[in-house]
């Protein structure tokens, strides 16, 4: 039962995910660590085993990806992982789309991992560049123009994103929406078009997952509009990181946006934990109602590079953490390092994701 006196028993630390001496600090939560607890103190480091079966953690890196935009001007992103809840998939965009876009299923939030260009809306024209998230509504309409080859991860929900509840902070923490940046309305001229195709994404209907609508006119024709759905991009650069000194803080801190099912967040550069002792890495954790994919955008971890593009699914219930090895010489170096120069992206998702045939086939097969 819940209360607000945890219980011990047997050998444990004074301090949360701080003074291990030599055991392996690991956490079974219910709710994404806003729920019922237990802090485990192993032996061991509970990630090394060997899996078979298809629960077990995927890496794959972006850049052996093969998505159809990338080759093909009329293509389109491909499918990384998927639940009821959402698609998550991966663009490489080179040439304009020589048609419109419009997600019909639900909300559309992208990150921009490399490149610029830009987005033409209904609610006028969005200049994106790396580090950006772009926030496109259901079914609004729009097309994508990059000014050179442009990786986009992709996450489309089924309901509706939303920025998360304000918490003890305030609404400006960690993400002020006052630095969303906002397009201004510029209707598009007709440019001489019989029709314009406008491809509608749905979830496949008798096997069919697009569906072609053509207007005689430019369908970006809005004059004016007004409301509080709209479509924006924010920059990473912008949000405001929540800190400890004392405490390595659960992924749930740093709640980017929200849909039902379907929880985004970033990690990125920070003061580290200054007090010594505490454990400046992410406690070993099994994802107990969530599975998780991270995006390592780059950065490094206390000197190690993280590997930019590389793409890590660990399915709830199973183990994962940084290894031992990288733990213990994260407490060799607390001295040299006061910065954590990590950017990584996390989606966390309710339902069990599953991973498309193409990522299976490029897992870098870890475990």
């Amino acid at each position: 039962m819940e209360s607000f006196i945890h219980l011990r028993k047997g050998k444990t630390p004074k301090r949360l995910h701080a003074d291990l001496d030599g055991l392996k600090d690991d956490e079974l939560g219910r709710g994404g660590f806003t729920g019922r607890t237990a802090t485990m103190y192993r032996r061991n480091d509970p990630t090394t085993y060997r899996s078979e079966g298809p629960l077990r953690p995927i890496d794959v890196l972006s850049s052996e990806l093969k998505p159809a935009d990338a080759t093909d001007a009329a293509g389109g992103p491909l499918l990384l992982f998927s639940n009821p809840d959402c698609r998550i998939s991966l663009s490489r965009r080179t040439e304009a789309m020589p048609f419109f876009v419009r997600y019909v299923d639900g909300d559309l939030l992208s990150f921009v991992h490399k490149g610029s260009g830009l987005l033409e809306t209904e609610f006028g024209p969005l200049r994106y560049r790396e580090g950006d998230w772009v926030y496109i509504p259901k079914a609004c309409t729009w097309r994508q123009l990059p000014d050179a080859e442009s990786t986009l991860l992709m996450i489309e929900a089924t309901d509706e994103f939303r920025v998360p509840p304000p918490g003890a902070l305030g609404r400006h923490f960690p993400f002020d929406p006052s630095q969303a940046v906002i397009p201004e309305p510029a209707p598009l001229d007709d440019d001489g078009c019989d029709e314009y195709p406008v491809r509608l994404i749905h979830s496949p209907i008798d096997g069919v997952g697009t569906t072609t609508l053509y207007y005689p006119h430019n369908p970006l024709d809005v004059e004016g509009w007004r409301g509080d759905n709209f479509a924006f991009t924010f920059n990473i650069a912008d949000y405001n990181v929540v800190t400890s000194d004392s405490v390595h803080l659960p992924p749930t801190v740093h709640l980017f946006m929200q849909a039902t099912g379907v929880y985004v967040m970033n990690f990125l550069p920070k003061p580290a934990e200054g007090v010594p002792g505490t454990e400046r890495t992410p406690w070993y954790h099994r994802n107990v109602d969530y599975d998780e994919i991270a995006f390592f955008h780059g950065g490094s971890l206390y000197g190690i590079p993280m590997p930019p593009g590389l793409i890590s699914h660990a399915p709830q219930g199973v183990h994962h953490g940084a290894p031992e090895k990288a733990r213990e010489r994260a407490r060799r170096k607390f001295d040299e390092y006061d910065k954590v120069d990590w950017q990584v992206i996390a989606i966390d998702t309710r339902r069990r994701l599953t991973p498309s045939a193409e990522v299976l086939a490029n897992d870098l097969g870890q475990h």
